[in-house]
C-alpha cells in the first residue's frame, strides 16, 4: 500500500504543528520521520492513520490512490503501536492479539479456529508463543511491545505506524529490538512509518528518512544520504556529533576558527562572505607533529578510551572546543596523553553559507 500526502497542514489554535507537508511512500517501505521534540512527527503520523484531522483547506491523503482524508482511523486499514503498549491489563497475551478480530462486525470476524491459528501464527513470527497465556504484568518491556506489535499485524493492516515504539525501553533492549524489527519488515513488507527521535535508531532500521523541523521536511532520503550529504546546516547540526568553526573568505585564503585551507575553486567569487565549516569527529585526523597538511595545534582535555572509537575533548589555542574520535588500536600505538598537543587536520568538511552549500 502506497501513501501520498499532499500539501496537509495542521494547526492548533495559531501553532503550525504541520505546515504544507508533502510526501510519497512506497509500497513496502519503511520510513522513519526523525526531528526533534514539536517538529511535526507524530502529528504526521496522527494525520496519516486518522487519530488527527488536517485542516480544512488542506490538500489530499491518498492511500494507493484512494483520498482517505474524510475516513475515520476504523475504515482506513492502518495498524497502530504505540510507545506504551496499550495492552490489556486483564487479558492473556494470547487474548490481547486476538482483541481486533473478535471485535469485528460478526459478518466479518473469523471463526475461532481461525483466529486461533492467525494468532498462533502471529506469535511465533514475533517468537513469543510460549508466552500466550501470560498477562501483560509478566512481561519485560521487549515483550509486551512484541505483543503490541503483534496485535497490531492481527487484523492485517495495510499500513503499519508506530509511535516512538522502543522510547520506553532501555538501551540494550532497543538496539535489539530495532534489529528485530528490520528482520521483520523484511519478511512481511507492509509499509511501515515510525516516529523516533534517536538518530542512530532511524539510520540503522529505515529504508528512508524524513527529517522535520517546525512543522516542515527539511530532507528526504536513505540513511547514507541524509548523514553524509546534509540539506543544511540545521540537518548537519541534528544528526551526530559535529564540530562547528566560524569562519570567512577571503582572496586565495579560507579561515574556520583556527584552521586555514585552500579554498580552491569552489570558493570562486565567495571572497567576504561569512561561513561556518561543519566536520564530524571522525572527519579529523590528531598526529603528534605536523604532517605537511592544514592543521591547528590544540591540547588534550580529556579522553575516552572506552570501545573501539577512542573519543578525545580537545581545546584549540584560540580556546575552542573540538571532538575527535579515532580507531583505539590507532590511539594506543600513538602514546597520546591528556596534558599533550597535538596537530589536527580535517579529513573532510561542509561549509554553509546561509542557504548555500559548498
Amino acid at each position: 500500500m502506497s501513501i501520498r500526502i499532499q500539501n496537509i497542514s495542521k494547526h492548533f489554535g495559531s501553532f503550525a504543528a504541520l505546515d504544507q507537508v508533502s510526501l510519497d511512500i512506497q509500497t513496502g517501505e519503511l520510513v522513519a520521520l526523525l526531528g526533534p521534540s514539536g517538529s511535526g512527527k507524530t502529528t504526521l503520523l496522527r494525520v496519516i492513520a486518522g487519530l488527527e484531522r488536517p485542516d480544512p483547506d488542506s490538500g489530499a491523503i491518498l492511500f494507493h490512490d484512494q483520498d482517505v482524508a474524510d475516513r475515520s482511523v476504523t475504515t482506513r486499514g492502518v495498524g497502530f503501536v504505540f510507545q506504551h503498549y496499550a495492552l490489556f491489563k486483564h487479558m492473556t497475551v494470547f487474548e490481547n492479539v486476538a482483541f481486533g478480530l473478535r471485535v469485528r462486525p460478526w459478518q466479518q470476524r473469523p471463526s475461532r479456529r481461525e483466529i486461533r491459528e492467525r494468532v498462533q501464527k502471529l506469535l511465533a513470527l514475533v517468537q513469543l508463543e510460549w508466552l500466550a497465556n501470560r498477562y501483560p504484568s509478566q512481561l519485560s518491556g521487549g515483550q509486551k511491545q512484541r505483543v503490541a506489535l503483534a496485535r497490531a499485524l492481527a487484523v492485517e493492516p495495510k499500513v503499519l505506524l508506530l509511535d516512538e515504539p522502543f522510547g520506553a525501553l532501555d538501551a540494550k533492549v532497543r538496539q535489539e529490538l530495532r534489529q528485530w524489527l528490520r528482520r521483520l519488515h523484511d519478511e512481511i513488507h507492509v509499509t511501515s512509518v515510525f516516529v523516533t527521535h534517536d538518530q542512530e535508531e532511524a539510520l540503522e532500521v529505515a529504508d528512508r528518512v524524513v527529517i522535520m523541523n517546525q512543522g516542515r521536511i527539511v530532507q528526504i532520503g536513505t540513511p547514507e544520504e541524509v548523514f553524509n550529504h546534509p540539506a543544511n546546516e540545521f540537518v548537519m547540526n541534528f544528526l551526530g556529533t559535529v564540530n562547528v568553526f566560524q569562519g570567512r573568505l577571503e582572496t586565495g585564503r579560507a579561515f574556520f576558527g583556527p584552521l586555514e585551507v585552500d579554498p580552491s575553486s569552489l570558493f570562486h567569487n565567495q571572497a567576504g562572505r561569512a561561513a561556518r565549516a561543519f566536520i564530524r569527529p571522525h572527519e579529523l585526523e590528531v598526529n603528534t607533529h605536523k604532517n605537511g597538511q592544514p592543521s591547528f595545534r590544540a591540547r588534550v582535555i580529556h579522553i575516552n578510551a572506552a570501545g573501539p572509537q577512542a573519543k578525545l575533548l580537545l581545546e584549540s589555542e584560540n580556546g575552542e572546543s573540538v571532538q575527535v574520535e579515532m580507531p583505539r588500536d590507532r590511539f594506543q600505538s600513538m602514546g597520546i596523553k591528556r596534558g599533550d598537543d597535538v596537530y589536527v587536520s580535517p579529513k573532510n568538511m561542509r561549509v554553509f553559507m546561509e542557504d548555500y552549500v559548498i
